[in-house]
């Protein structure tokens, strides 16, 4: 280890412990006797976003991947607008083996004069005073020889750097996502396009260009590949998009099934069923109660006491199994959505639903989650990132709305790997493709993720959309399976999850990863932590 090295160490820790002194001690005692999983768990997050994190980062881990040797035989052009900082752009390019078009006034002219060229070539748009990696030329150039013909575009990570070349705010990006490139443009400026350029630029002529590839590689049924390599040092860079307006649907909205289990807690389940009372869906909304086994008989009465016009009891006294009782009720659901609720969520916003559903109609959209809140107002649920601790995890978990976080991510519509089921709308023929949850393996913890990850597995992708936002009483109703017999049956759910999808982390000393990667997250982001956060 160099002595640049030890120091940055040295600091990020010592910026760490400032930050947190208890949490670090007891993470330190953690590791100390054994509990190594638990403390990088508690640690990862705190020492991943310390302001020297990313000098680390860059000491540690760049150069761990391999620069290939030969320069692969694609022909690449950097087109680079004229202005300020050009000349360290086209030094840049120079050191990375890249030839260079300054694109001064008429970009239409040189763009029409490259689509006449002969044979394989590619052009990469930038920004004056961008800069590229030295090794983006041979990565860029052996990435694209190995594309099919059906890809048209390749895009890399990328930072910011100053006037003195201090880089900072890496964004290690998502494979492709398309939903979420409507709301964030994270390739403009980052990315090499398939020549062929019978395109219109106008001013906007790169973001052109790259709206090109992909609408290509869209047409020729291919895929927009993703280098997770910062091969980008940029002045600056599109930022993300919030929408505020809900999203309207392309086709009528259908019948939903709205799916409630619970025992016991009237308090919970009232103000859930208020919430779906003051709902605003415009077409039938049938809401069925799962009642397990409640015996209090508060509960029973109010159960008893429902119009059966508003909702049906449909009582299952068996052992709780989240995946049977859900499973018995869909097949007695009339509604064309099944909308899975946990009794703890509470409804504010009445065009929850519609958001949701909109989204579930969608043909290539498997199931659809929401934003959940705690009642504290911080995040509960912004998607599930598949991997974290060797499992599965809530995405962003314990920001606020407001916070920055990752680029906007917790705030963004994009597809996920997966949605929790505590608020969860998916049509009914794509849950019955599936086979609904699996009782058997997943009877508490993961049914969700098991499903979700078997609608992608045969080509639906699941949403993340946080226009539908809630609040969610986590687990007040069942509480924590802290006695040996939950800790037993969550650890074989954990066994089985990991058997299933690769969730597993292969430990060492140094660091730690997952063999299955999560294609919404990044390898350079740790595993251990919800949060999007450097791994170190």
């Amino acid at each position: 280890m160099s002595g640049k090295t030890a120091y940055l160490r040295l600091l990020v820790h010592a910026q760490a412990m400032a930050l947190s002194p208890w949490l670090y001690a007891k993470c330190a005692f953690w590791r100390l006797t054994g509990k190594r999983l638990r403390a990088r768990l508690r640690l990862a997050p705190i020492l991943g976003s310390t302001p020297h994190a990313y000098n680390l980062w860059q000491a540690l881990r760049e150069n761990e991947r391999d620069t290939p040797e030969e320069m692969g035989s694609a022909r690449l052009i950097a087109l680079v607008e004229d202005g300020d900082g050009t000349e360290a752009t086209l030094e840049s390019l120079r050191q990375a083996g890249i030839e260079a078009q300054i694109i001064a006034h008429d970009a239409d002219a040189a763009l029409r004069a490259l689509s006449n060229e002969q044979g394989e070539l590619w052009v990469m748009p930038l920004a004056s005073g961008d800069r590229v990696n030295p090794r983006a030329g041979k990565i860029y150039r052996n990435t694209a020889d190995a594309a099919p013909q059906s890809g048209c575009l390749i895009y890399a990570d990328d930072d910011l750097i100053d006037r003195k070349g201090q880089r900072k705010a890496p964004h290690f990006k998502p494979d492709w996502n398309s939903e979420l490139f409507q709301y964030h443009d994270y390739l403009t400026g980052a990315a090499i396009v398939r020549a062929g350029l019978r395109v219109e630029p106008g001013d906007d002529w790169a973001r052109a260009l790259i709206e090109h590839g992909i609408s290509t590689t869209r047409e020729l049924g291919g895929e927009v590949i993703h280098c997770p390599t910062v091969l980008h040092h940029r002045r600056k860079r599109p930022e993300p998009r919030v929408p505020t307006a809900h999203p309207k649907p392309g086709s009528p909205l259908p019948s939903v099934s709205v799916l409630v289990p619970t025992r016991d807690r009237v308090d919970l389940l009232r103000t859930c069923l208020e919430g779906l009372a003051r709902t605003d869906y415009p077409q039938s909304t049938e809401i069925i109660v799962i009642d397990n086994g409640s015996t209090d008989p508060e509960t029973r009465d109010y159960l008893a006491s429902l119009d059966p016009d508003f909702a049906r009891v449909l009582r299952d006294d068996r052992d709780f199994n989240f995946s049977a009782l859900n499973n018995r009720a869909a097949v007695e659901a009339k509604g064309e959505l099944l909308c899975f609720l946990n009794n703890d969520i509470q409804i504010a916003d009445p065009r929850w639903l519609k958001a949701m559903a909109a989204q579930a109609i969608r043909p290539e959209v498997g199931a659809v989650g929401a934003q959940l809140l705690y009642p504290d107002g911080r995040i509960q649920h912004a998607g599930v990132v598949t991997g974290i601790g060797g499992a599965a995890a809530h995405a962003h978990r314990l920001l606020r709305p407001k916070d920055l976080g990752y680029f906007q991510r917790h705030n963004l519509p994009q597809f996920a790997s997966a949605v929790t089921a505590a608020c969860m709308v998916v049509s009914r023929h794509k849950f019955d493709a599936v086979g609904g949850y699996d009782e058997d393996k997943f009877a508490v913890s993961f049914n969700d993720v098991d499903l979700c990850l078997r609608l992608r597995a045969k080509g639906w992708h699941n949403l993340y959309e946080p226009r539908a936002q809630l609040v969610h009483h986590e687990s007040v109703s069942r509480g924590r399976d802290l006695d040996p017999v939950g800790s037993a049956r969550q650890r074989r759910e954990v066994e089985a999850l990991q058997e299933r999808w690769g969730t597993q982390l292969v430990m060492s000393e140094e660091i730690g990863e997952r063999p299955a990667h999560d294609p919404f997250h990044h390898p350079e982001l740790s595993p251990y932590s919800e949060q999007f956060v450097l791994r170190l």
